[in-house]
């Protein structure tokens, strides 16, 4: 009896939220119907007088089925192509064409010397301006790129972290020349550094200078950017350097817990600064363990939100994410394969609920996609959303034995290595007279600085990826075109190429800019900068000023590095 009361009081609870939702308007006026036209219940659970399945319901603490009892139905996942080469105006025509076909926001890739805050006059930029993103070196640039795309009403991704602040304010800057109001901005930038020691080991700084531009980020966007994400926490670089699904979900979800901290740390309050936080996650090939990973990630999100940092609402306990499909997936050998992978994995991160989606084109193994693959890839997320029904039905695997069974041991391998954190984190420190551990900004974050300290993040990703490979040099893993069915009848593709002329043209224009801008300004500026860099001002109005009048990218990191200096990985055998 008991348990038929639960199951029925469950489902109440999501009638009444769905409802609620029907009168606000937030549920799509759409043919929910399979094709056969059956018409399909927005959700489905346990019947009644059967044991409920310990899930919940869609929109309900712990959100494992979802952050909104509406699902797809209330608001399909936002289409978000990773896209950024060349110039800022050629980017600035690969964005018309997304938008125009139907992307539902723009996500912008930096080249090389940009993402590691290098102009592209800087010798260590020689032949790799425009190659891998585009090169962006002032504000100007910045303006370029989004010219004639209303910054006030797309939502904009930016993949960057070591100069991710920089790379921000001339984001803002962009927006003012517009006309736009930016406390109204809506957006995500990456900022996540300790995915950088982790996996992709694009720092400028040592880890403490790096935290403390990310706390004065969250401080600024908290109190005038309200809609603004400033940390899109990033798993998603883990995966791709090799490590396992539950690698990549506790060491992600560990450096979102690290950020909690710094944020608690500075008196912020977590109801206030959480709803700013999000992830980016990897969807992997093997389909039904991604689905899990990304359930089981917004369960362990909130439970922590809500039990360990205090966080009383749901918009703080929520793990709202980004995801794209595996690069590391992709092959060289029968490229064409590419867009099955592609669209197996985009269908378990839809059957995951991500809240935004990028999917990888063919050709990527190769070069930049070119127009046509990209429209391809593009079109990958729309014939699923559009034709197979997957927005129909909110969570529709819950409650299947096998998906709930891996949801359930990832769940627990995640606490097992946040355990091994936060040992790391406890590890030769000092205890008060009660016997804690005493942190400076938190016991995950004093084992994330410590792991990396020691390379045991590398390690154990290096671990899982020999692992990995062994196993597919032996054949036991598998993968078309490589190791098996490698008889193919494909050509060669055409793929997209980066002049030189490129490099020689963003070269040219940034000396002229540079020459035509107030000399003067620009070093009053970065002064001020950094005068408030070797002290404790909030660093964000100072680097907007200088970006105000064209301080370049190279030069306010340039100015921080004098400050903070560099930081080199440790030499490890």
């Amino acid at each position: 009896m008991e348990n038929h009361r639960e199951s029925s009081q469950g489902h109440r609870r999501w009638q009444d939220r769905f409802a609620a939702a029907e009168t606000k308007g937030l549920v799509r006026d759409a043919d929910f119907t399979t094709l056969s036209g059956v018409q399909v219940d927005p959700v489905y659970g346990p019947p009644e007088g059967e044991a409920p399945e310990d899930i919940g319901w869609p929109g309900e603490f712990p959100f494992t089925r979802g952050l909104y009892a509406t699902g797809y139905r209330g608001r399909p996942w936002t289409i978000r192509q990773f896209a950024g080469f060349g110039n800022a105006v050629q980017t600035n025509e690969r964005y018309k064409m997304i938008l125009k076909r139907g992307g539902g926001g723009l996500s912008v890739a930096f080249d090389m010397p940009t993402l590691m805050g290098r102009d592209s006059d800087d010798a260590l930029a020689l032949g790799e301006v425009g190659h891998c993103g585009v090169a962006i070196d002032s504000a100007a640039d910045m303006e370029t790129l989004f010219a004639d795309i209303p910054l006030g009403e797309v939502t904009t991704s930016m993949t960057i972290s070591g100069p991710a602040v920089p790379a921000f304010c001339m984001y803002l800057v962009a927006a003012e020349r517009q006309g736009v109001d930016i406390t109204t901005l809506n957006g995500t930038l990456q900022t996540d550094i300790f995915k950088e020691y982790i996996a992709q080991k694009e720092w400028l700084f040592a880890p403490e200078p790096h935290l403390r531009l990310i706390g004065d980020l969250m401080e600024y966007t908290s109190g005038n950017i309200p809609a603004y994400k400033p940390l899109s926490v990033s798993g998603y670089h883990i995966r791709e350097a090799g490590s396992t699904a539950a690698q990549e979900l506790a060491y992600t979800l560990a450096d979102g817990f690290g950020y909690v901290e710094l944020g608690l740390s500075r008196g912020m309050d977590v109801d206030v600064f959480a709803p700013g936080l999000s992830f980016f996650f990897d969807s992997h090939i093997d389909f039904f363990e991604e689905i899990a990973k990304f359930r089981a990630a917004r369960r362990i999100w909130a439970r922590w939100l809500r039990d360990e940092y205090g966080a009383k609402t749901d918009k703080a306990q929520w793990l709202r994410f980004h995801t794209q499909t595996a690069g590391v997936s992709l092959t060289a050998q029968q490229p064409t394969n590419n867009v099955v992978r592609t669209a197996v994995e985009a269908l378990a991160a839809v059957l995951g609920g991500t809240n935004s989606l990028h999917t990888n084109a063919l050709d990527e193994t190769l070069a930049l996609p070119s127009d046509q693959s990209a429209e391809v890839a593009l079109r990958t997320q729309q014939v699923l959303m559009e034709e197979t029904g997957v927005v129909n039905v909110a969570d529709p695997l819950g409650g299947s034995y096998y998906v709930e069974a891996l949801t359930d041991r990832l769940e627990a391998e995640a606490e097992a290595i946040f355990d091994k954190i936060r040992e790391m984190g406890e590890f030769g420190r000092e205890r008060d007279a009660s016997g804690a551990v005493e942190h400076s900004i938190g016991p995950i974050t004093s084992g994330l600085l410590r792991g990396i300290e020691d390379g045991w993040f590398m390690s154990e990703i290096a671990e899982a990826a020999f692992q990995y490979q062994v196993a597919l040099e032996k054949g036991e893993k598998r993968v078309v075109g490589v190791n098996c069915h490698t008889e193919s009848l494909a050509g060669d593709l055409e793929i997209l190429r980066v002049s030189h002329e490129v490099e020689v043209e963003q070269v040219r224009a940034l000396g002229a800019r540079k020459a035509a801008r107030d000399g003067v300004a620009v070093d009053a500026a970065l002064a001020k900068m950094v005068a408030a860099a070797k002290g404790s001002d909030n660093l964000i109005e100072p680097m907007l000023a200088a970006v105000r009048v064209e301080a370049t990218m190279g030069e306010i990191c340039d100015a921080l590095r004098d400050v903070w200096g560099v930081y080199r990985e440790p030499a490890r055998f």
